[in-house]
């Protein structure tokens, strides 16, 4: 919707004809674009609407609003029919004639009826019982009106196609949801997704009540931006109800998934709690075997068997007998991180109660380990070695052991097999 030329001096005949014309074709612009507001899809669907809130009080405005802006144009089409009447009298105007038509186009000529169909004070100013517009400005006028009324249609209108559609599919898969937690035992009352769930359904069905209801309340409009329907629908509470679906639906998953594979790792962490209590009674008997053959050494206590563990995991056969699987699924994951922790515990209870048999062992170790390296080089007869092995071996292989003892003897037997074997060399330097 153009704007007319500014006013001026009296208009000749060209002057008229050219403005004649292009209010012409102002007025088919105005046309088109009021038809097109008046079949507006948006505009239908907020007739038909029970509106509430911010959408009900700025629909009441805009209807008014549309009316007045019909009443303006028939003004405006009465006034350009008389200018063209009085433009076709003669063929060529006299100056009278172009007096008139120049006060007609260009000055306060258009005289509009107020009344109670008035539009709101804060866009058209006071109600007034009669306005007076040069073409111009009521063409201005019509324009303002236009696009707060297509602002408010097109408005609306963006939101009712952008999120009850939106909000539908995803009641949809908050249903499927629901029916899959059911399935594994995630009911309202028993569990917190089967809370969350309610939770979302009821915020969904608000949700869409008020969208349909009250779409100018889920407008966000673009800064800076003037043209009408600039901005976009607000979803914060859609995706805020989205996100936490996702999470519930990961959650059901996971439930999911220890119904299908539940079994097994019962079964796994039967093993893994079977070999931890064959550890601890390995470092049972080794302990016992320690006490006896080791002297002077500090034993450290074995624990008993993982009771508590079996107990749980007896309660979780329980649950997998029952169907509980929304039980079952915090339960395995707790127990599969403990039965692992206790067979680390029980490896690490074995080590540190047979070190000292593996402290004897080394000892014994190196102790045959040098005795070969003599008798290689071939001072295995030497009085000072024997004895010096002998003692050292037969504290290694007597019990108890006191290893601080045999470590001291197998010390000397090192140091003993160290001097002999640097003992005299012949004329080449070779040691015999």
């Amino acid at each position: 919707m153009a704007v007319t030329g500014p006013p001026g001096p009296v208009m000749d005949r060209d002057e008229v004809d050219r403005a004649l014309a292009r209010l012409g074709a102002e007025h088919k612009a105005i046309e088109d674009s009021l038809l097109a507001l008046q079949d507006h899809a948006g505009r239908r669907l907020l007739e038909g609407a029970e509106l509430t809130g911010t959408t009900r009080e700025r629909w009441q405005v805009t209807e008014t609003t549309i009316t007045r802006l019909w009443t303006y144009f028939d003004a405006y089409t009465d006034a350009l029919n008389d200018a063209r009447e009085l433009r076709a009298r003669r063929r060529w105007s006299s100056r009278e004639d172009l007096v008139e038509l120049t006060e007609r186009l260009r000055g306060e000529s258009v005289q509009v009826a107020g009344g109670a169909q008035q539009p709101d004070a804060s866009v058209n100013g006071p109600a007034k019982l009669s306005e007076r517009f040069t073409l111009e400005r009521l063409v201005s006028r019509m324009n303002e009106l236009y696009a707060s009324s297509l602002d408010v249609i097109v408005t609306a209108d963006a939101v009712w196609s952008a999120l009850p559609a939106r909000i539908d599919l995803l009641a949809a898969e908050l249903g499927r949801t629901r029916s899959l937690a059911h399935s594994v035992g995630v009911r309202p009352g028993e569990h917190p997704a089967g809370d969350e769930l309610e939770s979302i359904t009821a915020e969904l069905t608000a949700l869409r009540t008020q969208v349909v209801t009250d779409p100018l309340a889920f407008w966000r409009p673009a800064t800076g931006s003037s043209a009408p329907g600039g901005g976009r629908p607000d979803t914060t509470r859609y995706d805020r109800a989205a996100r936490a679906l996702e999470d519930i639906r990961r959650e059901i998953e996971a439930v999911l998934a220890v119904r299908q594979d539940s079994e097994e790792r019962l079964l796994r962490l039967r093993d893994v709690l079977s070999r931890a209590d064959r550890t601890l009674a390995e470092a049972r008997v080794a302990r016992g075997e320690v006490l006896t053959k080791i002297a002077a050494s500090e034993v450290p206590a074995v624990s008993g068997p993982p009771t508590a563990l079996q107990e749980r995991l007896a309660t979780a056969a329980e649950h997998r007998r029952h169907a509980r699987w929304h039980r079952l699924s915090p339960l395995l994951e707790s127990l599969e991180r403990e039965a692992e922790d206790e067979l680390m515990r029980a490896r690490e209870s074995l080590t540190a109660v047979t070190a000292p048999l593996a402290v004897r062992a080394e000892l014994r170790g190196r102790l045959d380990a040098y005795r070969a390296k003599v008798a290689r080089l071939g001072a295995a007869e030497d009085p000072l070695l024997i004895e010096r092995y002998d003692t050292a071996r037969r504290m290694l292989w007597s019990a108890p052991c006191d290893l601080r003892v045999a470590e001291q003897a197998v010390l000397r037997y090192q140091q003993a097999a160290a001097e002999v074997l640097s003992g005299p060399r012949d004329a080449k330097g070779s040691q015999w």
